[in-house]
C-alpha cells in the first residue's frame, strides 16, 4: 500500500511540468479501493500536460492502517514528491492536491498539516506546502461524518481512523479542527451522491469561510459519486477547469 504512481507527460526538456498531487477514496479502506482507482482521470490530466503524482496509503483494514498509519502513510507519500520533483521537472511552486471521497478529506488533510498540533504524533517538520485543493465529494469533517450514520462509508471506520475514543480524537485528524488551513479549496459535489450526504460539503464550505478560507463550492446535477471522477463527465470537466485555474496562479 505504500507506493505511488508517477504520470508523466511528454514536453520540451527544459520544461517544468505542472503537477497534481491525487488521493484516491474508498471510505479508507484497501479492499474497497487504491490508488489505481485514479487512474482514469490520472491519464486524461497527462494528456493535457499535467504530472500526476497518484499515492496510496495504507486503510484501517490494513496492518499497520488507521490512526496513526494511514495519515503518516499519506504524509510520506506527499513529502517524497520532493524528492523526486528536480529529476522530473515537476513545478512544485503551485502544486494542487485532489482528492476524492475519503480521499477528499486526506488531500485537505495534507494541505493543513502545518496546522497540526505539535504534541500530535502526525506533526513533521517542513510538510510539503500545497498551493491548492479540489475535493471530489469528500468528508472532511470527521465529527460529522461519525455522527452521521447515513454517510456511505458507515461510523465504524471513522472510530478506526481516529484512534478510537482518543479525548483528542479530531484535533488533529478532522479538517475542522485544523482550519483556516490558508489555501484556496474548490469543493465539488454531485447533486444525486448517495454516498456524501449532500448537506456536508455546505457545512465544511461555511466553516472553512468563517475560520478565514477562501472556498468555491460547485454542486452538479444528474451526478452522483462515482461520476465525479469519470473523464468526459459534467463533473470531471469541472474539476479539470479548477484544476487548471489553481495551477495558473
Amino acid at each position: 500500500m505504500q507506493l505511488v504512481d508517477l504520470w508523466l507527460p511528454s514536453g520540451s526538456p527544459g520544461d517544468r511540468r505542472p503537477t497534481v498531487l491525487m488521493v484516491h477514496g474508498g471510505c479508507w479502506q484497501s479492499s474497497i479501493a487504491d490508488r489505481r482507482l485514479m487512474d482514469w482521470v490520472a491519464a486524461d490530466l497527462r494528456a493535457d500536460g499535467i504530472a500526476v503524482w497518484n499515492i496510496d496509503y495504507r486503510g484501517v483494514d490494513r496492518d499497520g492502517g488507521g490512526y496513526p498509519g494511514t495519515f503518516r502513510d499519506a504524509a510520506a507519500a506527499a513529502d517524497l514528491l520532493r524528492d523526486h520533483a528536480e529529476a522530473h521537472r515537476l513545478d512544485l511552486s503551485r502544486l494542487v492536491a485532489v482528492g476524492h471521497s475519503a480521499g477528499g478529506h486526506l488531500a485537505l488533510w495534507l494541505a493543513a498539516r502545518h496546522r497540526l498540533p505539535p504534541s500530535s504524533p502526525l506533526a513533521t517538520d517542513d510538510p510539503l506546502p500545497i498551493a491548492h485543493v479540489v475535493s471530489l465529494g469528500g468528508l472532511p469533517d470527521l465529527a460529522a461524518v461519525a455522527a452521521n450514520p447515513d454517510n456511505g462509508c458507515g461510523t465504524e471506520v471513522i472510530a478506526q481512523l481516529v484512534g478510537g475514543d482518543r479525548p483528542d480524537r479530531f484535533a488533529d485528524t478532522s479538517v475542522v479542527a485544523l482550519l483556516p488551513i490558508g489555501v484556496p479549496i474548490d469543493l465539488i459535489d454531485g447533486a444525486q451522491d448517495r454516498i456524501v450526504p449532500a448537506r456536508m460539503s455546505p457545512a465544511f464550505a461555511t466553516a472553512a469561510e468563517a475560520a478565514g478560507d477562501w472556498v468555491t463550492q460547485h454542486r452538479i446535477d444528474d451526478t452522483g459519486h462515482v461520476e465525479l471522477i469519470t473523464p468526459g463527465t459534467p463533473a470531471w470537466e469541472t474539476a479539470k477547469a479548477a484544476i487548471a485555474r489553481a495551477l495558473r496562479g
